[in-house]
């Protein structure tokens, strides 16, 4: 656990009891404050409780008169739509607002680390799509090359949840832009923007706040070096304003499908299906990831040049960095081949929530029967458009299938259910096609987390595999 700093006798409110918020109450506890938590949910004030914490509603007349601060758990909105009640009765009584992002950064470094060798090392991944996967392969060629690796935030464990880092240690943080929206100290040593396509946009009020809030990582953190994906017009700005001139290292482009140019000082590209690293003009490095069966298809090629990109700046040599990549096992949910039978592959891409991750995983398969649907986002389905050409056939879940059935432009089975999509696809599969799940919407209609769809849909192969 990471104690956390300068909080000695104060009085910090917590809002919201889940992973996280029960995380932060046991941090600050630890760092000689006292929490006082609250959420609308019983049972989680319950739990809160049982582990001694004081829990106080936070929205009554006095509620923060002797409070220091107001930690907020990521669901809980600060400003759009609306402020959270509790989050605004913190703002009209003055009150800093924070969350377990910037406790965590204020708190990581401690009087240890003059005595390491190597000062550890805080990597932070922000962007739309391939977070998780470009933290997961990072993760894993650290821990390849004998480098003492945790990860933390939106994959693993909770950032103040993790151990202290040792001598030369590296975290490696997957955040959101609900986390890096509203933490107030953003001190990463290394920040990487995967790409930027419209997501959570009620939530930030639009594109613009959403682009801003993933900014902030770079523009407040002011890191050491800074890994942009410059596929979108927002990452290409964003790499122009960190830059002082084409030949600024301290910002690694990164692409996924063109060649960058080799005199924009260090970049990362990669271009069917082969990586290569140019720096200072000439040609540093190169891997073919074709074969590489973790990352499948030009979207997971681009979180592989993000890592690769984040391994070379800590140092690491490019051919460690291959030998560490041909293991890397894929994660669950992500482009994730769950069986091969009969000369028909299955994947499990649950985690497709939003259309430009759907579109994507279609990218990267062959003859696909396309399970899809559920709970769909702002934007609609228009930019799957031009995206389904090696679609042979839909299959759509969720409870309202039929409306999304009717906004393809592919052949779609109304089937509702994961288990009749499931039994359809897998009838009409042939040798050397894919069945694929890649739902192009959120979970929340018919499951508890994108997780538990993905579950679903391996339990449901399984089941049939076996008749």
């Amino acid at each position: 656990m990471i104690p956390v700093k300068g909080v000695t006798d104060q009085k910090i409110a917590v809002l919201g009891l889940g992973r996280s918020g029960l995380t932060t109450a046991r941090a600050l506890r630890a760092g000689a404050a006292e929490p006082i938590c609250w959420d609308d949910n019983p049972a989680a004030r319950a739990r809160a409780e049982d582990e001694g914490f004081a829990c106080r509603e936070l929205t009554k007349p006095g509620a923060f008169d002797d409070i220091a601060a107001l930690i907020v758990s990521p669901g809980i909105p600060h400003l759009y739509p609306r402020p959270n009640p509790v989050v605004r009765a913190a703002l009209r009584a003055g009150v800093p607002v924070d969350n377990d992002i910037g406790l965590f950064f204020r708190s990581v470094a401690t009087s240890e680390w003059e005595e390491f060798d190597t000062a550890p090392k805080v990597i932070a991944v922000t962007g739309s799509n391939g977070k998780s996967t470009t933290v997961a392969l990072l993760h894993h060629i650290l821990e390849h090359v004998g480098r003492d690796s945790q990860m933390a935030g939106n994959i693993g464990r909770g950032v103040l949840d993790i151990d202290p880092p040792r001598d030369g240690g590296v975290v490696v943080l997957e955040l959101s832009s609900y986390q890096t929206d509203l933490a107030r100290a953003l001190t990463p040593d290394v920040a990487i923007f995967t790409n930027l396509t419209p997501d959570h946009l009620d939530r930030h009020a639009g594109m613009g706040g959403y682009f801003a809030a993933k900014r902030r990582l770079f523009a407040e953190g002011g890191p050491d070096r800074a890994i942009i994906g410059v596929d979108e017009d927002e990452g290409l700005f964003l790499a122009d304003q960190l830059s002082e001139g084409p030949a600024d290292d301290r910002v690694i482009r990164v692409s996924s499908g063109q060649k960058l140019s080799g005199d924009a000082g260090w970049s990362v590209f990669a271009r069917k299906g082969f990586l290569s690293e140019y720096r200072k003009g000439r040609q540093a490095g190169s891997i073919d990831l074709r074969a590489i069966a973790g990352l499948p298809g030009a979207h997971n090629h681009q979180n592989a040049c993000a890592a690769y990109a984040a391994a070379r700046a800590l140092g690491l040599a490019p051919r460690v960095i291959e030998a560490a990549m041909q293991s890397y096992p894929g994660l669950p949910h992500r482009s994730q081949r769950i069986a091969e039978a009969g000369g028909v592959f299955y994947v499990n891409d649950s985690k497709a929530t939003n259309v430009d991750s759907a579109a994507k995983a279609l990218s990267a398969f062959k003859k696909i029967r396309w399970i899809c649907g559920g709970l769909e986002k702002d934007g609609g389905l228009e930019g799957l458009k031009g995206a389904t050409g090696e679609v042979l056939k839909a299959y759509v879940i969720g409870r309202e299938a039929a409306q999304f059935a009717m906004q393809l432009d592919v052949e779609a089975e109304v089937c509702t259910t994961m288990a009749a999509a499931v039994t359809r696809a897998m009838a009409e599969a042939e040798p050397g096609e894919t069945v694929l799940l890649a739902p192009a919407a959120a979970s929340f209609d018919q499951y508890d987390s994108f997780e538990k769809r993905g579950e679903d849909f391996i339990a449901e192969v399984q089941a049939r595999l076996k008749e």
